[in-house]
């Protein structure tokens, strides 16, 4: 008798536990539901307390902890370096990183990260979590196309600081003979760097051929190598600026198409396709 209380006593348990986790689960979509309603009215703090609720409530709803991830994202201010406005950035990436613990396929999670690093200057944590993403989605242009962008703000801020010790404009063109020696300090500073990030939003492109945002990336690129990178050579600094005009002149077609596209939209008008642009040989 003494065991057949006990296994009905367990049994009773095990009904009461199964009772409250199911209990929990509900109310975890309910504030689930009610942070994505206060999400899309753009009322961030109320939405991050829903979201905290449903994780707290279901650790198992990974949805809840992307979304708490994303509003927390939504809170942060890029490129502004006040104590709260990290404190926000880091509670992303915690949430994040708490998603990639269960999930490590998480591309979103990684594209995330990888965002928020880049606007905390750390290009370095950013461009680990951009080549992670890549290597669980390599036909995601987007991701191509950030590290491209990580490349160019490395050689911008370069150019900036290197040139202003020496009193010039970033714009300003290095001369081959007067600024040899600092001509040099680039090419060996940036050299790869440039190239990587051309590489970088050529295969952005190659993936979204109208990737109006790539090609103006990669004509900033061109024209940083042609001003401080190829000074000795008058050819290569020639073919570079030709290079860099004939992608401004892509990218402003491409915003161009895109317009166009959109008014004849609006209008209900009809909207034929392009005909598609063979990819470069490779």
């Amino acid at each position: 008798m003494k065991t057949q209380a006990r296994l009905v006593t367990l049994l009773l348990v095990a009904a009461a536990l199964l009772s409250t986790a199911g209990c929990n689960k509900l109310m975890a979509r309910d504030q689930l539901n009610k942070g994505v309603q206060a999400y899309r009215s753009a009322n961030y703090e109320q939405a991050i307390e829903h979201f905290k609720n449903a994780v707290a409530l279901d650790d198992d709803l990974k949805v809840a902890k992307l979304y708490l991830a994303t509003a927390y994202t939504s809170q942060y201010v890029p490129d502004v370096d006040t104590p709260e406005n990290l404190r926000m950035a880091q509670q992303a990436i915690e949430e994040y990183q708490r998603v990639l613990d269960r999930d490590p396929d998480s591309v979103n999670s990684l594209k995330g990260i990888g965002y928020l690093y880049l606007h905390m200057k750390k290009f370095d944590q950013s461009r680990e979590y951009y080549q992670k993403a890549i290597a669980k989605d390599p036909n995601d242009p987007e991701l191509y196309y950030s590290l491209g962008v990580i490349d160019w703000t490395e050689a911008f801020k370069d150019a900036r600081e290197i040139k202003a010790q020496y009193q010039m404009r970033e714009e300003e063109e290095l001369n081959a003979k007067k600024d040899a020696k600092l001509c040099e300090l680039f090419k060996t500073k940036d050299g790869a760097i440039v190239d990587d990030g051309m590489t970088a939003l050529k295969t952005a492109i190659d993936k979204r051929q109208d990737y109006d945002d790539a090609m103006v990336y990669l004509n900033l690129l061109y024209l940083r190598k042609a001003n401080d990178l190829t000074c000795d050579d008058p050819q290569q600094r020639a073919d570079d600026k030709a290079a860099a005009n004939g992608w401004s002149d892509k990218a402003m077609a491409a915003r161009k198409k895109k317009a166009e596209d959109a008014a004849k939209k609006n209008q209900g008008g009809i909207v034929l396709e392009a005909t598609p642009t063979p990819s470069p040989q490779k």
